[in-house]
């Protein structure tokens, strides 16, 4: 479980989250939405370690990780999908994926074509037209987001990090993307999004309008209040 105790975030004097509290659960799904500017990619970065917390403190199973480091978060099990996936020039999706699926539980020496096959099957691609293929600027955006999407499962964790996973991908069905999703509830997901189904199948949403008016609670409860915006900046942020 991650839990937030007074966690906040400023940067030249502005609050871009103040004071959330909130734990978000194991084995459930949690959608972050809210407008643009609300704080949703930025409160994925602090759970990352990519920002820096100004304040407050973020736990995992009660213990304290906002001064651990990007890479010490993630050998506690933390993963993250970046919504701009980073190209890496001279590297193929072959090397990546060996480098997600190298850890203390799963130590392979090499990556076979069957391991790719069964992660790039599962966000739509064929293994053997892309387990060769360098990330570089030959890849579309879509692809290069499926693909991170494959190495952030393949590399698993306790906790895993999307950040509108949706972003950039064409023609492949939401339907897959959710049911991705759901065949993640061992782990503990958040991911930002604003799609209709995504938050249709979450456990519980976090709505964020401004630094210190947060809605979260379950799906159920937070959904009614996406139905009835309360202002301009809120209307319209669910996507079919």
């Amino acid at each position: 479980m991650i839990e937030l105790k007074n966690l906040s975030y400023e940067i030249e004097g502005k609050y871009i989250l103040k004071d959330l509290n909130l734990a978000f659960a194991k084995n459930k799904i949690t959608c972050i939405t809210g407008h643009n500017g609300s704080g949703k990619s930025t409160l994925i970065k602090l759970l990352m370690g990519i920002l820096p917390v100004s304040s407050g403190k973020i736990l995992l199973n009660g213990k304290e990780i906002q001064d651990k480091s990007i890479t010490e978060r993630a050998k506690c099990g933390i993963t993250i999908a970046l919504q701009q996936p980073v190209r890496f020039k001279g590297l193929t999706v072959k090397d990546l994926l060996s480098l997600a699926l190298k850890n203390e539980t799963n130590a392979k020496e090499e990556t076979t074509l069957a391991d790719a096959c069964h992660y790039l099957s599962m966000v739509g691609l064929c293994a053997k037209d892309y387990i060769d293929r360098q990330l570089d600027d030959t890849l579309s955006g879509g692809e290069l987001k499926r693909i991170e999407l494959a190495v952030a499962i393949a590399k698993g964790g306790e906790v895993l990090l999307f950040d509108e996973p949706e972003a950039g991908i064409d023609l492949w069905s939401f339907d897959s993307l959710v049911q991705i999703f759901k065949n993640l509830k061992d782990k503990t997901v958040i991911i930002v999004s604003h799609q209709k189904k995504v938050l249709e199948n979450a456990d519980y949403i976090l709505l964020l309008n401004d630094s210190e008016n947060a809605v979260f609670g379950k799906k159920s409860e937070v959904y009614k209040e996406l139905q009835k915006p309360k202002c301009g900046k809120l209307g319209g942020i669910i996507n079919e």
